[in-house]
């Protein structure tokens, strides 16, 4: 198995290599970066999918929670919000917001009170119910004021973008928490059906909070955490040197992030814990017999597996430096991470490291790629006379998912297991 990884992440060198020469250093260069998040992200899934079992394919929510963050923490503050009414009425919205999580609670503790059965959850409908009026009744005027006269949007703090990493991986965990605690009791394939609505409730809540994010008006330029080409290029250096200098500053940060992860999550996975979470993921109900919280388990892998999908998606964000939901879709952002995992091996890091980085780049270089062939094609038949091929760019943007299914398809033939496969070792208990 080991030489079949080493021969694997030689040929993706060489890949790479080939990627460089061809489409030239810069282009290759970003794609690294992206890979990196890419990778984290797919590690991210790893620890929910090949660790626990779990089917989360709400990822793109946790995405889009994540490059939320980083504009907030990164951007610069927006001082025309900040020398309005708006932050004083969005303070009596948070006030009206704890006070209906206080009569929730408090709903919730009826029985303490003799208030059972029925009675107590009419009663707590009701205190949901008071709560929501109360915190939109102060949050609706709120927006529409900033909107209007507060500036837009409420703007980001000007910290550092790694702060804004950390932000996204906690928010992200919070938000996994609440949706672990409700649907991890849940059979599989309705822990999937779960998964997908909560990521369309972040995307359309994220789109639609124009004061906080300004939804599809975008928010650009993010700040990166390393310096940016026009730092280069302001001590001289040329556009094409200030390009690779700067995004390998940015592809070093994401490698040691990544690095650490993969250290922390491997060392995990190798002692008790992760022997636990193999039992539970094999067979719950014989783990469940033997005294093991399986719930409990359940989520936390969840919760961290969501922390490293929050830290990615802000990654992403952070080097593209700008904020779209719009451009967010279920393709890109959950369906490409979970080939990714399932191509190079679910429950093997190594694996999904080799899938995010492999099945990245064959997803960024099919299109030029496919372009090329178009253009070559195109202009044969053109001089046979059978005329030009018609939209050659959106048919080029299209074989990218023709591509993606060949490569699922042909590395799910060869190794059904995925490419670098799990490896367990089981000991001998004989003697």
């Amino acid at each position: 198995m080991i030489q079949r990884s080493l021969a694997l992440f030689g040929g993706l060198f060489v890949l790479i290599l080939v990627i460089g020469w061809v489409m030239g250093l810069p282009f290759t260069s970003s794609r690294l970066v992206e890979a990196a998040a890419y990778a984290l992200i797919a590690l991210g899934l790893n620890i929910q999918w090949g660790y626990g079992g779990l089917f989360n394919f709400g990822i793109m929510g946790f995405l889009m929670v994540g490059g939320a963050a980083v504009t907030f923490i990164s951007y610069p503050v927006n001082p025309e919000f900040w020398g309005s009414d708006g932050p004083m009425m969005l303070g009596r919205a948070l006030f009206a917001f704890a006070i209906g999580a206080l009569i929730v609670l408090a709903a919730r503790q009826a029985h303490r009170i003799g208030i059972t059965g029925k009675w107590k959850g009419a009663l707590t409908v009701l205190a949901w119910f008071i709560a929501y009026v109360l915190y939109r009744s102060q949050l609706d005027p709120a927006a529409a004021y900033i909107e209007s006269a507060g500036g837009g949007w409420v703007g980001g703090l000007g910290a550092h973008p790694v702060l804004g990493w950390v932000f996204g991986g906690v928010l992200a965990a919070g938000i996994a928490y609440i949706v672990g605690k409700i649907c991890l009791g849940l059979r599989t394939d309705y822990l999937a059906i779960a998964t997908i609505g909560i990521s369309e409730i972040i995307r359309a809540l994220i789109k639609n909070m124009d004061w906080l994010t300004r939804g599809t008006l975008t928010v650009s330029p993010i700040p990166w955490p390393t310096p940016l080409p026009q730092d280069y290029q302001a001590g001289g250096m040329d556009i094409a040197g200030s390009l690779i200098a700067a995004r390998a500053g940015y592809f070093l940060l994401a490698l040691v992030v990544l690095g650490l992860v993969m250290w922390l999550i491997s060392r995990a996975y190798a002692g008790p814990w992760g022997r636990m979470m193999r039992a539970i993921r094999d067979n719950h109900i014989a783990a469940s017999s033997m005294g093991k919280n399986v719930t409990a388990r359940q989520l936390e892998i969840f919760v961290f597996g969501s922390v490293l999908m929050g830290i990615g998606g802000a990654m992403l964000v952070s080097f593209v430096q700008i904020f779209d939901p719009s451009s967010y879709q279920p393709i890109n952002h959950t369906f490409l991470i979970w080939v990714m995992v399932i191509v190079g091996g679910a429950g093997n890091n190594w694996g999904a490291l080799f899938g995010a980085v492999l099945l990245w780049l064959v997803w960024v270089v099919s299109e030029p790629l496919s372009k090329a062939v178009f253009d070559f094609v195109s202009y044969w038949s053109t001089n046979a006379g059978w005329g030009a091929i018609p939209e050659i760019e959106a048919r080029s943007a299209q074989m990218r998912v023709f591509v993606l299914g060949l490569v699922i398809t042909i590395a799910l033939r060869f190794a059904p297991k995925g490419l670098i496969p799990e490896v367990v070792k089981r000991e001998d208990a004989r003697g």
